[in-house]
């Protein structure tokens, strides 16, 4: 059974299923998913909770073992098995499969991993978990969503903000979802319920973004100036390799050429992007940016880039990140 993390409150009210996974990159949600499977799992009388981590010298017997550990004053526990970095080799994976074949009695067993790929869902061991119980995957919250998001936490607190205040807030805390939660809790207790002002906001949240790479292509495709300056340079400040960066530009802007000279020979955008193997959630930041530039400047920008390059390795004279910066604009601008 896979449920999305809005699913899991109404799940949870309805009855416990014996087994839950819960896995994906954003810790925050992960947690909070997690935290209400013990909660339900509390008022339904599991009063004991064993906790497994498999770390170095870990031994998968005692996952076995730990079945047939039920205290003699308790009738129902809470068995949490963690598994750090979603790989639990040959012998984990055959005695997760053993475990889930014969799941012990009076036990609610919770499996947290990080991120998985599509093979490690497709392996033995992930299809036995979500064949004994349910499977809850969570996703970071995407940039576009995330006002909305703040918005929704802050409803929950009985407070509110207007757009520039959530898009303020949503700027600060962008890429690091836990210091989000920390940010709105922060107003909660600063201020009563009710609206919030922007000075409000501005002057009680911290600066806490977390940016990568991908955050700044996604700027510059998107035609985002503010935007792709403030993630650039906070990954100047967090120290990120020039090189990383430019790797970065560098790939999308060589994708918006071939699809561009594709285009040129008669070839549809859409048969241009699946040649491309552009995800399907990132084709409209590429079709809005391909009709903002010409495959003209795009050609000029492989070649600024690769002078770039050979900045980083000292063969040219330049402030590498003044240089990064213009030709993330010669995509970002539209074409005049």
């Amino acid at each position: 059974m896979r449920l999305k993390p809005e699913q899991l409150a109404t799940h949870l009210q309805q009855g416990l299923a014996p087994l839950y996974l819960v896995f994906g990159d954003e810790p925050l949600l992960a947690l909070e998913a997690a935290d209400a499977i013990r909660a339900a799992a509390r008022q339904e009388g599991y009063s004991e909770r064993e906790v497994l981590t498999v770390e170095s010298g870990f031994s998968w017997q005692s996952l076995l073992a730990s079945g047939s550990n039920l205290s003699l004053f308790a009738e129902r526990r809470i068995a949490e098995l963690r598994i750090p970095t979603g790989k639990p080799g040959v012998e984990g994976s055959k005695t997760i499969d053993q475990y889930c074949a014969k799941l012990p009695p009076d036990t609610l067993t919770l499996v947290t991993c990080p991120k998985l790929d599509k093979t490690q869902q497709a392996s033995k061991w992930f299809k036995a978990l979500d064949g004994a119980g349910a499977v809850v995957q969570v996703f970071p919250v995407e940039r576009s969503r995330l006002p909305e998001w703040i918005a929704g936490r802050l409803a929950v607190q009985n407070q509110r903000a207007d757009r520039d205040a959530l898009q303020f807030l949503a700027d600060r805390v962008e890429g690091n979802l836990l210091a989000a939660h920390q940010e709105i809790r922060k107003l909660g207790l600063l201020h009563p319920a009710g609206t919030l002002t922007f000075a409000q906001v501005k002057e009680a949240v911290l600066d806490v973004s977390r940016y990568d790479v991908f955050n700044l292509a996604e700027a510059m495709l998107a035609g985002d100036a503010a935007r792709f300056v403030r993630v650039l340079e906070g990954l100047r400040g967090e120290g990120v390799a020039p090189t990383l960066v430019l790797w970065a530009l560098t790939q999308e802007i060589r994708t918006l050429a071939r699809i561009a000279l594709g285009q040129k020979r008669g070839i549809p955008i859409s048969q241009g992007m699946r040649d491309a193997r552009v995800w399907d959630s990132r084709q409209s930041l590429i079709e809005r940016a391909l009709k903002r530039v010409g495959g003209g400047r795009l050609v000029a920008a492989i070649k600024r880039a690769a002078l770039i390059d050979r900045t980083i390795k000292g063969l040219e004279r330049g402030d590498v990140w003044d240089e990064l910066q213009q030709l993330g604009m010669m995509v970002v601008k539209a074409k005049s």
